[in-house]
């Protein structure tokens, strides 16, 4: 078969002439020829393949630049490329779904508190961090209040410092009113304090370099728990006998299991798996999540740094969750299982019980 007009190719590849003339300019699709008096394209039936898989991958979204370094790789790396690609894409979306979750419940003012026959709501708590039995010191900060809960795990030079700093930027949250309809603002704008705060610390000389950390904290409205999270840190949830862990671990190896590189298997044991992709700190992506928890009566929540969840099996942590009924108790256990298990990192936890308020 001899070459093709741009107009059987284009029917042939289901890419539209308009299409291929802005893929031979940008250089993912030359034609086989180029008529040097007419300017016309021709293209030869081999190239059919390239031509199709370009107009696949664009009904995938993929940016122009990623498809043509796409073409550039054997069939088994192009592969894992689009699967990397696909992998991110989901998780941005899922992190848009997060967001949407939580306008629409926010704009839409859910609150079981302003039922007539709704008992309030209210939650008691313990906090409590350790060092371990492994570290010199103590990078991680716990903190639990009325409305605030919080865990932070500092790394580099002035982890401490950073996680402690981190932490008091949201503990205003204890008093100020929260304006109806602001909730999402306010969280943004307690986000980007304890950002500074951390920043301050890294900018603080060169000793400082590297400084960063976690950050998960939830904050009571009265029926509801509203989440940031940002990092490695955990929070659970304990509903009816079951135990939900609702954050996403944001490190390179959750990345790579995310984009089916690797097991979680594999990842428990990876090397790298405390590698953050996302924390609190000069240079790192500091997007946190964001999400509202509509509050149930017996509903248990667990805020831990990794210190506790990379060395304590979620079946031990379900156990104390539900068979402690006190929380000071509960973190006290937990930390123990931890330091019985090593105790190779610094191990922060906070429990907190929704329960209904004496009238």
């Amino acid at each position: 078969m001899g070459l093709l007009t741009i107009g059987a190719f284009a029917k042939a590849s289901r890419l539209s002439p308009k299409a291929l003339r802005l893929y031979d300019e940008l250089g993912l699709l030359t034609p086989a020829r180029v008529d040097p008096v007419t300017g016309y394209r021709h293209y030869a039936p081999e190239q059919l393949d390239q031509a199709r898989l370009v107009a696949w991958l664009r009904r995938l979204g993929m940016p122009l630049a990623r498809i043509q370094h796409v073409q550039t790789l054997n069939a088994a790396a192009a592969a894992q490329e689009v699967r990397a690609f696909w992998a991110q894409v989901e998780a941005d979306t899922a992190a848009r779904r997060n967001l949407a979750t939580f306008l629409i419940d926010h704009l839409s003012r859910k609150d079981p508190a302003m039922s007539p026959t709704a008992k309030p709501l209210g939650i008691r708590y313990a906090a409590l961090s350790d060092t371990g039995l492994v570290r010199e010191s103590n990078q991680d900060t716990a903190y639990a209040g009325p409305r605030l809960l919080a865990v932070a795990d500092g790394c580099g030079s002035q982890g401490a410092p950073a996680s402690a700093a981190a932490i008091d930027a949201l503990k205003h949250l204890e008093t100020d009113s929260i304006p109806a309809g602001n909730l999402l603002n306010l969280l943004e704008d307690v986000i980007e304090q304890a950002k500074q705060a951390v920043n301050s610390l890294s900018a603080s000389g060169s000793s400082a370099e590297g400084t960063g950390t976690t950050l998960t904290a939830m904050l009571w409205t009265g029926s509801q728990l509203a989440l940031v999270h940002i990092g490695d840190s955990r929070v659970y949830l304990l509903r009816n006998e079951e135990l939900f862990q609702i954050t996403h671990d944001h490190t390179m190896v959750q990345s790579m299991v995310d984009e089916g590189r690797l097991s979680p298997e594999e990842a428990a044991s990876h090397p790298q798996r405390s590698l953050l992709a996302r924390a609190l700190g000069q240079g790192a992506d500091t997007t946190p999540d964001m999400r509202l928890h509509d509050a149930q009566r017996e509903d248990r929540y667990l805020l831990c740094s990794d210190g506790l969840s990379t060395v304590v099996p979620t079946r031990d942590i379900h156990r104390v969750l539900a068979e402690i009924s006190e929380p000071e108790q509960a973190v006290r256990e937990l930390i123990a299982l931890a330091n019985a298990s090593g105790g190779p990192d610094n191990v922060s936890c906070v429990v907190a019980d929704v329960m209904e308020l004496q009238q």
